[in-house]
């Protein structure tokens, strides 16, 4: 001020609004004053308001929410609980519980491909669990093929048996093979699109009907090294969706040569579980997943922004619920004209 006084100038806040669930202040900044100054504050409040806060906003204006309860820090899957949520999907994922309480689910055919990272002991394993198994309690082999591909050979052991699972595979050379059969597929499928001239393999005559196929690979950083796969995989995110083939990748230690940008543009779910820095968390594209403390608690970016607990699903309570669907297998082949591949192939690099 010109006579020497000093006028202190504070955000304006324009709104406040109380529920039994949250405390939402809407405010704006002075002009002027830098918007990192937010970011570079944000201890303050978490000490005012402890860390069950949030903070929406730009250059200007900003949304602070207050929660008044903490989220659940354990969340034992329960299929009962949530299969309502799934009705409305033909191939719907349950992703987690939010904050208010609810479940947050999505349809693969909505949003297809998932990418799902974190640390040891972060809970993405679980996740993966939970997810293939929710997804063979709720279709038909028939309606449903997986392949799975276990990189670190530790995760989808249990699933071996299931009839829903093609195969379970372990080595760089398999997987590869498996691959070939899966781009084999796409060809067909697409040439049975532009044959019929409709724009999903779902509209096709029911007489050439195909069961949606996932392939879930987990450690996919482990296969970097080959154009071949990083190819094939390439071509399932960019036009499985209208082929009925969708892919689950998951990784530990997210790597940006690996993700390019073909790869990650086309992988419409990003799940961040912890994380090791904001590197990690910017190319996984889920913010703050390196500010995660709970075990199974992840940031999960598709449609918008959510921070969900997972559901946790111990193995032998998974395989309590699997053992409905298991059966012998024999000599099963993942069919490819030149060199077919059988399950007892398959497993030697497994056992």
């Amino acid at each position: 001020m010109s006579d020497g006084t000093i006028r202190k100038v504070f955000p304006k806040i324009h709104s406040l609004k109380i529920s039994n669930e949250i405390l939402e202040y809407v405010f704006t900044l002075p002009n002027g004053l830098n918007p990192k100054l937010l970011k570079e504050n944000y201890f303050v409040f978490l000490q005012h308001f402890g860390k069950s806060i949030e903070l929406e906003g730009e250059f200007k204006k900003y949304v602070l929410t207050v929660y008044q309860q903490a989220m659940t820090s354990e969340l034992t899957y329960n299929f009962e609980e949530f299969k309502e949520s799934l009705k409305e999907h033909r191939l719907g994922i349950i992703a987690g519980l939010d904050r208010y309480g609810k479940y947050v689910s999505f349809d693969l055919l909505k949003q297809p491909h998932i990418l799902i990272a974190g640390e040891t002991g972060s809970g993405k394993s679980t996740q993966l669990r939970s997810i293939l198994t929710t997804l063979i309690k709720t279709k038909k082999p028939s309606e449903l093929e997986l392949y799975l591909a276990d990189c670190k050979k530790s995760e989808f052991h249990i699933f071996r048996k299931v009839e829903h699972v093609q195969c379970v595979l372990s080595s760089p050379r398999e997987i590869k093979r498996m691959l070939g059969h899966i781009k084999q597929e796409l060809d067909e499928r697409s040439d049975l699109t532009e044959v019929f001239e409709v724009d999903h393999i779902d509209n096709v005559p029911v007489e050439h009907k195909r069961p949606y196929i996932v392939v879930c690979i987990d450690e996919f950083v482990m296969l970097r090294k080959d154009e071949g796969i990083m190819d094939i995989l390439t071509e399932i995110v960019a036009i499985g969706r209208t082929l009925g083939v969708f892919a689950i990748l998951s990784m530990q230690r997210p790597n940006a040569q690996v993700l390019d940008t073909t790869i990650r543009a086309n992988l419409t779910v990003s799940m961040g579980f912890k994380l090791r820095d904001k590197v990690e968390a910017r190319i996984v594209n889920t913010p703050n997943a390196e500010k995660i403390e709970t075990s199974g608690r992840f940031i999960m970016n598709s449609d918008k922004l959510y921070e969900l607990q997972a559901p946790y699903l111990k193995q032998d309570e998974a395989k309590r619920l699997l053992n409905l669907f298991m059966v012998s297998k024999e000599a099963k082949e993942v069919n490819q004209e030149e060199q077919p591949i059988t399950e007892k192939d398959v497993f030697l690099d497994v056992n």
